[in-house]
């Protein structure tokens, strides 16, 4: 075979192979824009209640509060002592330091049953240094509606800790005011649910969008038939679930794995005005634009010099500034944004000229007001 047959040859096998490429990418990228619904939207009623609670934190190695500056932890004592049968005189007040006052949260999932133990995260109110070694003693947990749902009581774990000098110095890593108690209390009372009550149940989107919200409904009525759900908003979908409990847990259940494919997201730019950090989104564009970006630095020095006189000249000796000015401009190129630009070209324009995260937000901040940034610009 000669050289022409062979070109001929690969020529053929690139065609061949060019769509099946294409399509290949074409469907992985479907594929990446396929959600379960359970990752989509959640069951409206069905949902996390918080639970707050005060109590004390004992056995600290001499890091509690300190009684003189915090008088709520020693009225708090003295309560919880008088319902044990010991009884502090008015006029004695106890120099506490292995005891800190503290408030304790907690989050009650859904469908939680009396007996069962949930997590709870203790935190100093007062001026403790650190809850490390210490113990919470039982604590009820209240929810919204001041009813009890939860008795906590356990020992701390702290991941932080802190060391302190006798000349004031000091050297603390992460949070030692803050501790966990994993399983840490027992569920009271169960929070009630309408999950199985009557024949209408609503999904509502984590995040509204009425492509999303489109696509679910017509998923749900391919798999269970016409008619079983219908979009009332960006948000939210009516479905006619069965009303038997253990019949509407196998509806959920085949529900909640139904695979959607997710609109597109609107085009956004997030600046985080604190942190510098910026987050362009996969649709972002602009139209026509040539952006030029530059710094000026401006670095001022001083020195002192002593100026001596020469010997029986009559002069003193003085001490006299020397300033320094030094002026730099970055001579940063020019960069041309065409009609339709993409993220990736967007990003790799902004580093070829070397521009910081910062430097990005002005670039950002300038092509909105220019009119050529075809995307939402956020500031958080």
């Amino acid at each position: 075979m000669n050289d022409r047959s062979l070109a001929l040859v690969f020529s053929l096998l690139l065609c061949t192979l060019a769509p099946l490429a294409l399509a290949g990418n074409i469907q992985a990228m479907d594929d990446a824009r396929l959600t379960r619904v359970k990752d989509l939207a959640s069951i409206s009623g069905v949902r996390d209640n918080q639970l707050l609670g005060y109590g004390l934190v004992v056995g600290l190695d001499g890091t509690g509060d300190q009684t003189t500056q915090t008088p709520f932890t020693i009225q708090t004592m003295k309560n919880m002592l008088g319902q044990l049968g010991i009884t502090v005189p008015a006029d004695v007040n106890p120099q506490l330091k292995n005891v800190a006052a503290v408030m304790v949260t907690a989050e009650l999932q859904p469908f939680a049953k009396p007996g069962q133990r949930i997590d709870v995260t203790v935190s100093s109110m007062g001026n403790a240094k650190s809850l490390r070694g210490g113990t919470l003693l039982m604590t009820p947990l209240k929810g919204a509606d001041g009813e009890i749902y939860a008795i906590a009581q356990g020992n701390l774990v702290v991941g932080g800790f802190g060391v302190e000098g006798a000349d004031g110095s000091r050297v603390t890593v992460n949070v030692p005011s803050v501790g966990r108690i994993p399983r840490g209390a027992t569920v009271e009372r169960e929070v009630p649910s309408a999950f199985a009550q009557g024949g209408l149940m609503v999904m509502s989107l984590h995040r509204p969008d009425f492509t999303t919200v489109s696509r679910l409904a017509e998923a749900v009525n391919r798999t269970f038939g016409n008619d079983v759900a219908q979009p009332m908003d960006a948000s939210s979908v009516q479905i006619h679930a069965p009303i038997d409990p253990g019949r509407r847990v196998d509806f959920v259940a085949t529900l909640e794995n139904l695979e959607v494919e997710t609109g597109e997201p609107a085009a956004r730019v997030v600046i985080n005005s604190r942190t510098g950090t910026v987050v362009i989104g996969s649709g972002v564009q602009v139209y026509p634009a040539a952006v030029s970006h530059g710094s000026l630095t401006v670095t001022i020095s001083e020195d002192a010099l002593v100026s001596q006189p020469q010997a029986l000249a009559g002069g003193q000796t003085a001490v006299v500034p020397d300033t320094d000015i030094d002026v730099t401009e970055e001579n940063n190129r020019m960069f041309l944004f065409a009609p339709g630009t993409s993220l990736d070209e967007i990003v790799r324009a902004v580093n070829n000229v070397g521009a910081a995260p910062g430097d990005l937000v002005s670039i950002l901040e300038a092509l909105r007001e220019a009119g050529a940034l075809r995307a939402e610009l956020v500031v958080i």
